[in-house]
């Protein structure tokens, strides 16, 4: 899988993320029409992006790389020998990723499986390196 769409839907995100903090018009409070410093502001809800995301299982699900961001499992999986639970495949697997927050991010698939994954801030690489 190439990070290229990965990175796109991650940036897409943060763009939606920035938005929403942008509710002003630029001007001084003193220069603004009365209506414009009674008006309420207006909060857009960022968007939701789903990806189609190769989980990597084979030493337990714990960690995910989304672009450039390393987020960890919420409730990490495992089975007793640090291998993914059974009904896993192992060493990948496939399912979708939803990125509902820069922060926030939930693998699914077709066998009923989620974990939600929580972003790892300054993170430069996975915690674990597993073989």
């Amino acid at each position: 899988m190439t990070e290229k769409p990965v990175q796109a839907a991650f940036t897409l995100v943060l763009a939606a993320l920035l938005l929403t903090a942008c509710t002003g018009t630029g001007e001084p409070a003193s220069q603004k029409s009365p209506s414009a410093r009674t008006a309420p502001s207006v909060r857009i809800a960022p968007s939701v992006r789903t990806i189609a995301f190769q989980l990597y299982t084979h030493c337990g699900i714990g960690e995910a790389r989304i672009g450039s961001t390393y987020f960890e499992a919420e409730t990490p999986l495992s089975d007793d020998s640090a291998g993914p639970p059974e009904g896993w495949d192992n060493p990948y697997q496939s399912g979708r990723m939803t990125l509902t927050s820069a922060t926030r991010a939930v693998f699914t698939d077709d066998a009923g499986h989620e974990v939600v994954f929580r972003a790892r801030p300054g993170a430069k690489a996975f915690e674990v390196i597993c073989q």
